[in-house]
């Protein structure tokens, strides 16, 4: 049996060496970004939870965090609370009646979220934009598509329920609505809005 030179054994060694230093590079490096992003989220986040807290908070206060978020999403879309800034974003740009760059936050939130709970909150402001810009037949789409990935049970599926019903109403759309408000009533008969819901019914010309 012919064992492997000093020389090949120290070759094998280095380069065990030189690979496990690349691995830590590598970790320190994405470690490194990872800390940079984080930051770089935190301070506008941090600055529109105080101006919520406030009792009145500047448009110019809540205009300079939108931009920080814009400036952090260009700079580190890949980051785990991308989603979640995304969705704060479009929540001031629709404060700001600034409903196209409201949407466009609100699809980087659900193209980017792993959270259901900001997916839907996400897919409900789009369709909300669409509805406050004079848009109902787009708006029901929104909302339609927000349900379609929801149970009766899930979080905000009332809401989208009524916003899809209120829609159709003002796209004209009477028996969609009708439809819609039934089946509130059906999936969800102890909801403290049945009442109303029944009134819109009646309101329609249409029983529960």
């Amino acid at each position: 049996m012919t064992w492997p030179s000093a020389r090949v054994l120290v070759g094998a060694a280095v380069g065990v060496v030189i690979v496990a230093l690349l691995g830590l590079g590598a970790w320190l490096w994405a470690d490194a970004r990872d800390r940079r992003a984080a930051a770089a989220y935190a301070e506008p986040l941090a600055r529109l939870a105080a101006a919520r807290g406030a009792s009145a908070s500047s448009p110019e206060a809540r205009a300079a965090v939108a931009r920080d978020l814009e400036a952090a999403l260009a700079q580190h879309p890949s980051a785990s609370i991308a989603a979640q800034a995304a969705l704060e974003l479009g929540n001031l740009r629709y404060e700001e009646r600034d409903y196209v760059r409201a949407r466009s936050a609100w699809e980087v939130a659900v193209a980017r979220a792993a959270s259901p709970t900001v997916r839907t909150l996400a897919r409900a402001g789009v369709g909300d934009t669409w509805e406050a810009e004079g848009h109902p037949g787009k708006a029901a789409e929104a909302y339609q598509a927000a349900l379609a990935l929801l149970r009766p049970a899930d979080f905000y599926y009332e809401e989208l329920l009524l916003a899809l019903g209120r829609a159709q109403e003002l796209s004209g759309n009477r028996d969609a609505a009708v439809e819609t408000y039934r089946r509130l009533v059906r999936e969800r008969p102890r909801s403290p809005r049945t009442d109303d819901v029944r009134a819109r019914l009646a309101a329609l010309g249409a029983g529960p």
